[in-house]
């Protein structure tokens, strides 16, 4: 069940991805030059993805996995060419289109299924792993929780998904951000304690059946990310 504030907040993402944002996002997720500051948001987000894809089985065929908040599709890719029969779905129309447009002609074994929408549609279906890399990181801890009770409700081998640590550092990012021009900025990252955290899994009941197996985060200058691992036991 979402809350409120989830759906406020999708509103304010959807705003942002779609309209404000398209152009910036479509030349980072490039090879293309771009200031220092998203230089290391592309950095941290390329090494953020390596390290989602070494989670996952080396050779996906036969599995069906949910890209949650898929961007421009470069996940998506890796894990069709495993082999996996990918959703990917973003709450951006114009994303989407973007992804589809680079979409390479050689998948390999596997396939991806675009869609535009709420990742936790129940009519996407079941998976065998779900991977959600900086879908959450704009949502406070509770609602985290609820968006991973929504995914264990359809997933029987992992939930791979990213959050925004608590760190001073990335407090003092956020800080500098908030200098740069209102239209260039993304909707605010939720900084969520660790603990905190995996604390609400445990006392989630459609959770009790899954463990937090591992935690890993990426900071690369203006870019900081914390992924972590629920699996069944």
């Amino acid at each position: 069940m979402t809350t409120s504030s989830y759906q406020l907040r999708r509103s304010q993402l959807l705003t942002y991805f779609d309209r404000t944002a398209v152009d910036a996002w479509a030349r980072l997720t490039t090879d293309a030059p771009v200031s220092g500051i998203r230089a290391t948001v592309r950095a941290g987000r390329d090494e953020m993805r390596a390290t989602l894809l070494g989670w996952l089985p080396a050779d996906l065929r036969g599995c069906r996995l949910l890209d949650a908040g898929c961007g421009t599709g470069a996940l998506s890719v890796e894990a069709a060419r495993r082999g996996a029969d990918v959703v990917a779905i973003d709450l951006s129309p114009t994303l989407v289109g973007l992804a589809q447009e680079r979409l390479p002609a050689d998948l390999g074994p596997g396939r991806i299924t675009f869609k535009s929408g709420d990742m936790l549609d129940p009519a996407l279906g079941r998976f065998d792993h779900v991977v959600a890399m900086d879908s959450l990181i704009h949502y406070t801890a509770p609602d985290i929780a609820r968006v991973l009770s929504g995914f264990s409700a359809r997933t029987t081998d992992s939930v791979l998904f990213t959050f925004a640590p608590r760190t001073t550092a990335l407090a003092a990012m956020h800080a500098v951000g908030k200098l740069f021009p209102k239209s260039d900025r993304a909707p605010a990252i939720e900084p969520v304690a660790e603990q905190q955290l995996k604390r609400l899994i445990i006392d989630t009941p459609e959770l009790a059946e899954w463990l937090a197996t591992r935690t890993e985060r990426v900071a690369r200058g203006f870019y900081t990310s914390q992924a972590m691992e629920l699996r069944r036991p």
